[in-house]
């Protein structure tokens, strides 16, 4: 089998691939960098002059060959390099009629549990208790809440003080553990948006609201910072979803930094790479909960690695697609059943572009240019 065409399909924020072969098998894969696709794109063009006429079957040569031939690497890189990688495997499930999951070891579970990521950030008391109370109605048995303050800066700067900034998101959480009752898990987004001294004083204090997983408390960077926030705190930290290296996962578990790590499929290096941050973080007692932002690809990707390995602390759903928003997308929708993501039994990864998803959903880039900026004018993370 040899690959005869690469084409990009692009779908709101989401960049997809097909990789086309002399058998007429077609891969799907999908890139993580949903804030420079263009560019992406253009990493894939040039990786197709490689790939055209090679072996779809070589999954990890081909991988090895795209990371290291380039004396530059990046997000952009390794995206293109995941949304390939990610094809590449449904070219192989498909060739052998078999799910991913297969060739990854077989099934560890037979369904994978999810947590909701609504996207929209709720600062009405009312409205942010009944939000939560509707996704446990609807079988949701985890959820994320964003901790990462205001929205914009307002009463002269006074919510983002240090005291304020802090009690603001311990009465959020303690809304939502009082409307959705103790069989509920609570992911806290701080989204990378608190100063070591304001995660410190957070995790410390929200441990009483008995949350899952605080993630990114801190900006990634420095994972000595991150390390430091760790020790210091008793709520088990996430991160990881910025990394684009298993090396840098070996880092953080050297530091003890994380007690579950979030590698992006379509980020980090596809499956591929994902397989082996997996196998790194067992061997360190480290739980996995793929992040997943983007669209009906990545999640695809996240199940075949969520029912191949042992390790798994739960899938995000991105808000996205929840209510069905995307279910036109793709051939055969995900389902969903009492908050948990049934694993597709279909060869490859398990789900197929509909033909018109294009026209049905125009692209629209996601993100932007201009920074948030505080009270004061100055540049803050996003």
């Amino acid at each position: 089998m040899k690959i005869t065409d690469i084409k990009l399909i692009y779908a709101k924020h989401y960049l997809f691939i097909h990789i086309y072969t002399d058998e007429g098998i077609v891969g799907l894969g999908e890139a993580g960098n949903w804030g420079h696709l263009m560019a992406t794109a253009e990493a894939i063009q040039k990786f197709s002059t490689y790939l055209i006429g090679k072996d779809p079957s070589r999954i990890d040569d081909i991988g090895q060959n795209l990371y290291r031939s380039l004396y530059f690497r990046g997000s952009v890189i390794m995206s293109a390099i995941s949304a390939i990688d990610i094809a590449l495997w449904d070219i192989k499930g498909k060739a052998l009629g078999v799910p991913v999951y297969e060739l990854l070891g077989g099934k560890t579970r037979d369904k994978v549990r999810v947590y909701a990521s609504p996207m929209a950030k709720e600062t009405d008391p009312e409205s942010l208790r009944k939000g939560y109370q509707d996704l446990k109605a609807q079988g949701f048995t985890a959820a994320k809440i964003f901790v990462n303050g205001p929205v914009q800066s307002e009463n002269g700067g006074r919510d983002e003080f240090f005291c304020g900034r802090v009690e603001d998101e311990l009465e959020k959480v303690a809304m939502v553990r009082e409307a959705v009752g103790k069989d509920f898990d609570l992911i806290l987004e701080a989204h990378r948006g608190m100063t070591v001294p304001e995660a410190i004083a957070f995790g410390r204090e929200v441990e009483q609201y008995r949350p899952m997983v605080f993630e990114d408390p801190i900006t990634p960077d420095n994972i000595d910072s991150m390390a430091e926030v760790a020790s210091k705190i008793a709520v088990p930290i996430a991160t990881g979803e910025r990394f684009i290296n298993i090396k840098e996962f070996e880092m953080l578990f050297r530091r003890n930094a994380a007690s579950y790590v979030r590698p992006d499929v379509c980020a980090v290096g596809g499956i591929t790479a994902s397989k082996k941050i997996c196998a790194i973080a067992e061997a360190n007692d480290v739980l996995v909960i793929p992040h997943n932002p983007l669209g009906p690809v990545s999640t695809a990707a996240c199940l075949q690695i969520c029912a191949s390995v042992p390790n798994l602390g739960i899938q995000e759903l991105p808000g996205f697609c929840l209510n069905g928003a995307e279910d036109a997308m793709v051939q055969k929708p995900f389902q969903v059943e009492d908050g948990c993501l049934l694993i597709p039994d279909a060869p490859g990864i398990g789900i197929e572009l509909a033909e018109n998803a294009s026209e049905l959903y125009p692209l629209n880039d996601r993100g932007g240019i201009v920074a948030k900026r505080m009270f004061d004018g100055s540049v803050k993370d996003w």
